[in-house]
Parts: C-alpha cells; sequence; structure tokens
C-alpha cells in the first residue's frame, strides 16, 4: 500500500490524473487496514474529484484568498498531524541506528503525504515554476557541500556525534523520509510558502522567512534543532529558488536526512 501511495505522490508531478487515480486505489486499502476511516475516505474523495475536474480558485480576490487559505490550513493541519481520522502505523519503536544515538519511532504517515495534492489546488506551480536563469556548476557543488557541511556544524556545536552505521530497517525508512516526510515538508514550506511570498517581496527576504518558519516547527526538539532545521531549510530554499523544480529541494532534503542517519548519530546523541 505504502509503495503505491509513494507512486501516486511521484506521479502527481506530471501526471495528476494517474496520481489521483492511484491515490484512490490506495486510500481503499488504507479504509480495509484501518489507517484511515471514512471521514478522511470522505475527504479525500472530494479532494480527488476537485483534483480531476480541473479546478482553479475563483478569480474574485476575496473568494479565492478564503479558499486559499482554507486549503492552507489543512495543509498545515496535515503536515503536523492535526487532523482526525488517521491511524498511521508504527513502523519502528524506539530504535537505536547505533550505540551513542539516542532511540526513535518511525510512523509512515498517510496525512501527511496528502500535503503536496491539497497544495497542487492552490498553485498548478507547485512542482514546477518558471526556470530561473541557469546557475554555474560551482555554485551548484557549493551548495552540495553545505548538506555535509551543516551535519559537521551539528557535530561542532555537540548536538550529533560520528557514528557511520547502515541499519538494517533502512529501506522503509528511505521511502518514508522520501515520500511521506521530505516531499510534503518541500511541497508546503518551498513550493508553496516561499514561492507565495517571493511573488510580493524580494527573494531572499522569502527564503529567509520560509527558513526561519521551517526552523520554528521544530521547536519542540530545542534550540540546537530550530538552529539546524533553519540553516537547512535555507538549503532547501536555494536549492528550489535555483532550479524552479520542486523535486530538487526534496532531493536536498533527503540527501541530508539519509547522510545524517549513515553518518552520524541519529536523530541526536544519546547524552543530548
Amino acid at each position: 500500500m505504502w509503495i503505491l501511495l509513494a507512486l501516486a505522490l511521484l506521479t502527481l508531478s506530471f501526471n495528476k490524473k494517474i496520481a489521483v487515480g492511484l491515490l484512490l486505489v490506495t486510500s481503499v486499502w488504507a479504509g480495509w487496514l484501518g489507517v484511515i476511516d471514512l471521514r478522511v475516505a470522505g475527504g479525500i474523495i472530494l479532494l480527488a474529484a476537485i483534483s480531476l475536474t480541473g479546478y482553479t480558485l475563483p478569480q474574485r480576490p476575496a473568494i479565492q484568498r478564503t479558499i486559499e487559505c482554507l486549503l492552507v490550513m489543512l495543509a498545515v493541519a496535515l503536515t503536523l498531524h492535526l487532523m482526525p481520522g488517521f491511524h498511521n502505523p508504527k513502523i519502528l519503536d524506539l530504535v537505536k541506528a547505533g550505540p551513542e544515538s539516542a532511540p526513535f519511532t518511525l510512523y509512515f504517515n498517510f496525512d501527511k503525504a496528502l500535503t503536496p495534492f491539497v497544495l497542487l489546488i492552490c498553485t498548478g506551480s507547485l512542482f514546477v515554476r518558471e526556470t530561473p536563469p541557469p546557475r554555474p556548476l560551482w555554485q551548484w557543488l557549493v551548495l552540495l557541500l553545505t548538506v555535509p557541511a551543516l551535519l559537521w556544524l551539528a557535530v561542532l556545536l555537540g548536538g550529533l556525534k560520528i557514528e557511520p552505521h547502515w541499519p538494517q530497517w533502512l529501506l522503509p525508512f528511505a521511502l518514508a523520509n522520501l515520500f511521506f516526510v521530505a516531499l510534503a515538508e518541500e511541497a508546503l514550506f518551498r513550493g508553496y510558502l516561499q514561492q507565495r511570498l517571493a511573488g510580493f517581496m524580494h527573494p531572499a527576504v522569502a527564503l529567509v522567512i520560509q527558513a526561519l518558519i521551517f526552523g520554528s516547527v521544530h521547536l519542540a526538539g530545542g534550540l540546537l534543532l530550530v538552529i539546524f532545521a533553519s540553516l537547512a531549510g535555507v538549503i532547501y530554499g536555494l536549492a528550489w529558488m535555483w532550479s524552479g523544480r520542486l523535486w530538487v529541494s526534496v532531493l536536498f532534503h533527503f540527501a541530508l536526512n539519509i547522510c545524517h542517519l549513515l553518518l552520524f548519530t541519529y536523530p541526536m546523541s544519546v547524552r543530548q
């Protein structure tokens, strides 16, 4: 079922009808397994109907803003697991990546995975916007190097330790992290928020604001995590801004998380 949901998300960027069809099949399967209840199933059918009819927001500005605001609130609630009716299965329970790593729990989040479907109604350029001027290769290489540099900074600040490992649960972690975490968060913070902000302010200011908001979402993990996430938000935001492609920022996000898991204490040092 989860692979089918991942395929729906992968397809969403280039064929919305197939993606919605896959989502409907996945939802039936999820309902049968008890991952979602009837409230969610009804909402997904409505969402699918809106998507398949080619619905666009009304031209009247007041109505347009109201509907878009409601949709964004729904996307935020899905991302933060605030919507009722979801029973996301626990895949890993208090496992440790290594002896110096703190235990963590992994869920497969059906609710968070719906975020890109909702936001695509708000903006058709969620995945691909107008292609910006090409950047020199050396700038991309520098941006790529900021991924390990940020992790090294976390080590210097005492939040992480070097601890290479290859956990047996790498594949389910990668599936969940790529499609049900990185894609959902990039759709909300870069594909939607940064794009909307850049529409009425300088792109650099939009970049900083979305990064700070992205960092603040991680406040429960402490100040160090907020700083770390904010800096990561700058990296992902630059990847999106330079490429105009959401999947580029998703891959940067995923690469940082995988490097974190494989080479450092995950999610943090056990003494934190």
